[in-house]
């Protein structure tokens, strides 16, 4: 089964790093993706831009509303995201637990939803 795994954290944590501590944790990120994929559990991983690039779109009554930033106030900010081919949801949890950036942020795990055929 597919899962995403959605990294959150504040990004004021991150800009707080000294630069060996943000290289560390950049090589520390890197490494575990590719762990990841030489056991054939990686799908894709990716960390996003900061959240001041952000844009929310939205539709109403046909028209299409643009704004920046995220469309929810919150104090942690989606960073990115790990896809990943698990057994089921407690290996899916293992797996998030190892992602680095689990010790200064949250990692949510969701299953991907089928969409049915017709």
């Amino acid at each position: 089964m597919k899962y995403v795994l959605l990294v959150y954290g504040e990004e004021r944590d991150l800009y707080a790093l000294t630069p060996e501590g943000s290289a560390k944790l950049d090589a520390d990120s890197l490494a575990y993706d590719r762990s990841l994929d030489q056991q054939g559990k990686l799908i894709i991983a990716q960390a996003l831009q900061s959240v001041k690039t952000s844009k929310t779109v939205r539709r109403r009554k046909g028209k299409r509303l643009v704004t920046d930033g995220p469309f929810a106030e919150t104090k942690e900010q989606l960073l990115g995201f790990v896809m990943i081919e698990a057994g089921d949801i407690d290996e899916a949890l293992e797996i998030a637990g190892g992602i680095p950036l689990a010790e200064i942020g949250t990692i949510e795990v969701r299953a991907i939803y089928q969409v049915p055929e017709s």
